[in-house]
């Protein structure tokens, strides 16, 4: 397979898995780039992005900055505070201005659950979603993957548990999706209310013990809890919450086994994990990071790839 069976990156749910192969492949190819003395390829060179982000973000949008630069692409960034929309313009329209720009791919998170499909569905340019809602982060599952790959040797077979908001986050579903293509075993831990009902339906199991979970897995992937996407109490304190299901050092140490500690950031240091466990050993967390422009990189690459042809 040399190319992708998409044209657009909307969620994992969409991707075969001869796609993920492809694109850690591609991925293995841009991580070298990146690590030379010259970081810059110039395979995009006759490609504008525009990245639209109507949610704050750190790690994704730097990530997906820096990924275009590696590739020379040149680059537009949006910020929905400074622009129309507060002044009643939808999403169509703002973006379809800014593809009269000339712009060829379009990197996009919205609040909204959907918005990078609908977008897609009603505009003439690839999409990227870098999150929608509480739905999906496609390409915060693939550096997932890839950094577990990257660290265990391959996905097929592992046994991975996400603990924490899993109701609330499109992390986790994206790397369920990602993690079950491949073969992996999946579990979730955490407190009930924030365990979605329909999760059993896609193949995932629910461990309520954190310790039993660990135990179970070789990798586990940290969820911070989402406060901004809640509007009621799901538990009754951050110290009773991180007494239940906060990893200290001391419980890692005490397991049978090492097990790889994963965490898409920004990390509440006490909350979901210690300091100490943050910046072990089994931590992947940085590792994370650097994967993430190479991932990026792999996507951007080969989906321009085929606007180019």
């Amino acid at each position: 397979m040399s190319e992708l069976s998409v044209n657009h990156l909307l969620g994992i749910k969409y991707l075969k898995k001869e796609d993920i192969n492809l694109i850690f492949e591609t991925a293995d190819y841009f991580k070298e780039v990146i690590n030379r003395p010259i970081k810059k390829v110039p395979s995009l060179r006759d490609v504008t992005i525009a990245n639209i982000f109507f949610e704050n973000s750190t790690r994704t949008k730097l990530s997906f900055e820096l990924a275009q630069k590696r590739l020379s692409a040149d680059i537009i960034s949006f910020s929905a505070s400074q622009s129309s929309v507060k002044k009643g313009e939808t999403l169509i329209d703002t973006v379809n201005n800014i593809l009269a720009m000339k712009v060829d791919m379009v990197v996009m998170r919205h609040a909204n659950p959907g918005a990078a499909y609908f977008l897609s569905q009603n505009v003439k340019a690839c999409i990227i979603n870098a999150g929608d809602g509480s739905h999906e982060h496609p390409s915060q599952g693939l550096l997932d993957c890839y950094s577990i790959k990257e660290k265990l040797g391959e996905v097929g077979g592992k046994k991975v548990v996400i603990v924490g908001d899993i109701l609330h986050s499109r992390v986790a579903l994206s790397n369920i999706y990602a993690l079950q293509l491949q073969g992996a075993e999946v579990k979730v831990c955490g407190p009930k209310t924030l365990i979605p009902r329909y999760i059993e339906s896609i193949g995932v199991s629910v461990e309520p013990n954190l310790r039993k979970a660990l135990e179970w897995c070789d990798a586990a992937n940290m969820l911070r809890v989402q406060n901004e996407r809640m509007d009621v109490n799901y538990f009754p304190s951050t110290r009773e919450y991180t007494m239940q299901y906060g990893v200290d050092k001391a419980l890692l140490d005490s397991l049978k086994k090492e097990i790889v500690i994963m965490h898409p950031g920004p990390i509440n240091r006490g909350v979901e994990i210690t300091s100490d466990v943050a910046d072990s050993q089994q931590s992947v967390i940085l590792d994370q990071v650097e994967n993430g422009v190479a991932i990026r990189m792999a996507v951007i690459y080969l989906l321009a790839s085929k606007l180019l042809k």
